[in-house]
């Protein structure tokens, strides 16, 4: 979930970001991912975005991960680019189509800016290692950049990265086998994707599928499975774990293991899509903003014993 703080400067995170993961992994989540991270200046949601793009972030980094750690967390980060969604100056795209009125045209990438973002997020994956990060995710979804590639409502490309399905996966193809290059083979990587657009013509859940075969053969360990983001003329059914049906696609169609996520609140909700073999794991989100210790309080509804930090135990008692 994107923080956007205040308190960020140049993408460096701060003590408020500490204090933000730190209570999420000492409310007893197995694994914390920090948000959408961009791996250069020019790929952020917004100003206010965190960055890992120079060594001063990394090292900014390290005491939120040994906090995430210390807590019993596995901590993990996610690697983003917001192609034309980025809210400052100097945005690319797979082709010069503005994501809405409201959007600057970004302008269509050249064999110069893909070989540079390939590069940030190569050297995102080795500052994020140097950070001491265990996990890291690699954003391919709402309507991002490389989930730009991935669609044809947003590639118009005429060259061999655009057109047919296997042209439009060729440069988020490259960008997986450089971050798995650079990332320890033993460290999980994951990679975030939108199931479909829900629009007419876009991305849909067969493509989810079948680039989820590609994914697997490259080094992926698990695909979080969302939707959507890609354009404003999206007609989303939402309700109440609307999307994991998507992730229950991609893992059966792809024998991969995957993520659910999407208005997944409840803990014998959540308990039921593992149980169910819908997914491999829930990634919960709104629900942590609301309540940073929901996983303990879960655990407990579903008769788990899970251990109550020793700061806390008095009051859980009580």
């Amino acid at each position: 979930m994107c923080m956007y703080s205040v308190f960020a400067e140049d993408g460096v995170p701060t003590p408020w970001h500490l204090v933000h993961y730190g209570s999420r992994a000492a409310g007893g989540a197995g694994l914390v991912m920090v948000e959408a991270t961009a791996v250069e200046a020019r790929g952020r949601i917004s100003a206010r975005d965190l960055g890992l793009w120079n060594d001063e972030q990394a090292a900014a980094f390290e005491p939120i991960v040994r906090s995430m750690a210390e807590n019993g967390a596995t901590p993990a980060i996610q690697l983003a680019h917001a192609g034309r969604k980025a809210g400052v100056a100097g945005s690319i795209a797979p082709s010069a189509l503005a994501f809405s009125d409201q959007y600057a045209t970004p302008a269509a990438m050249g064999d110069k800016e893909m070989d540079a973002v390939i590069e940030g997020f190569r050297s995102a994956a080795l500052r994020a290692r140097q950070a001491g990060f265990q996990a890291a995710e690699i954003h391919m979804a709402h309507g991002y950049l490389l989930h730009e590639f991935l669609s044809p409502l947003s590639n118009r490309r005429d060259d061999e990265f655009g057109g047919p399905f296997e042209n439009r996966i060729r440069f988020p193809l490259a960008v997986i086998d450089a971050v798995r290059r650079a990332w320890p083979d033993e460290l999980p990587l994951f990679v975030r994707i939108s199931a479909t657009d829900w629009a007419e013509g876009g991305w849909d859940p067969d493509q989810s599928v079948e680039f989820a075969r590609y994914m697997r053969t490259v080094g992926v360990d698990l695909v979080d499975v969302s939707s959507g983001g890609l354009t404003p003329a999206q007609q989303i059914s939402v309700g109440p774990g609307y999307q994991v049906p998507f992730a229950a696609a991609v893992r059966l169609g792809a024998e991969i293991p995957t993520g659910a996520v999407g208005m997944i609140t409840e803990a014998e909700q959540a308990n039921a899509v593992i149980a169910d073999g819908a997914a491999d794991a829930v990634l919960i989100a709104r629900k942590s903003l609301r309540d940073p210790y929901f996983p303990l309080r879960a655990a407990r509804e579903l008769g788990v014993d899970a251990p109550i930090p020793p700061q806390y135990e008095r009051g859980w008692q009580a």
